[in-house]
């Protein structure tokens, strides 16, 4: 357990700049508090005991506002930063070294049986507000767009954003998710379809001047 808590310590300062202290990360962090509290819910879990994981889990939801059911099973080195509003179900699977945002969902789709949450690989970023929905993976170093929802497999190494979301990117290898530097499917097809209607309409005005041009002798 103390290794846990000093490996999830070093990996605050890793990943957020605006840690400064250990004391600050123990006693201000709720992605701190919520994963510890979680891997004790998770290991009574695993060992069958009934409602006590449960009620672990909903404790840490009141404190932290972050819902991690105790049947999910995440790997090393996992950070939740701000956390806010984070969902994880109960058949989510979640790799090392991932990274969730505030207000990000690992959720279902239905009511269905067995695994129905997503599997997160190795370095995975989802970034806030982000829903990921369904038994589908989402492969290594994936990284998923603020706002993004995501229902279907996403290959490893892949930059994927929108509703419903799409791979816009394949990277040779990982890299810092920049939310502001995404591109923009939509925005890029909007900008298409105006560049072609400008097209169409320069020549819409040629064949009308050319029409002109021939219907005016015949005035004369």
């Amino acid at each position: 357990m103390f290794r846990a808590i000093k490996e999830q310590i070093e990996t605050i300062f890793r990943e957020d700049p605006a840690a400064n202290s250990v004391v600050e990360i123990v006693l201000c962090y709720p992605g701190f508090h919520a994963i510890l509290m979680h891997r004790l819910a998770h290991k009574l879990y695993k060992w069958g005991l009934p409602l006590v994981p449960r009620i672990l889990s909903q404790v840490s939801r009141f404190f932290t506002g972050i819902e991690i059911h105790p049947g999910a099973t995440i790997g090393r080195r996992f950070f939740i930063d701000h956390g806010m509003g984070v969902v994880i179900g109960e058949t989510a699977e979640i790799g090392d070294d991932c990274l969730l945002y505030q207000g990000v969902t690992l959720g279902g789709t239905g009511n269905e049986k067995g695994k129905r949450h997503p599997t997160l690989g190795n370095g995975v970023v989802v970034g806030t507000g982000a829903k990921v929905l369904g038994a589908i993976r989402i492969g290594d170093y994936v990284k998923v767009g603020a706002g993004s929802v995501v229902v279907h497999p996403v290959p490893d190494h892949s930059t994927v954003v929108g509703i419903p979301g799409r791979v816009v990117r394949t990277r040779a290898e990982g890299g810092v998710l920049e939310h502001g530097k995404l591109p923009d499917p939509e925005g890029q097809a909007i900008e298409e379809l105006a560049r072609r209607v400008e097209e169409l309409e320069g020549h819409l005005r040629m064949l009308l001047a050319e029409r002109l041009e021939i219907e005016s002798p015949r005035k004369r």
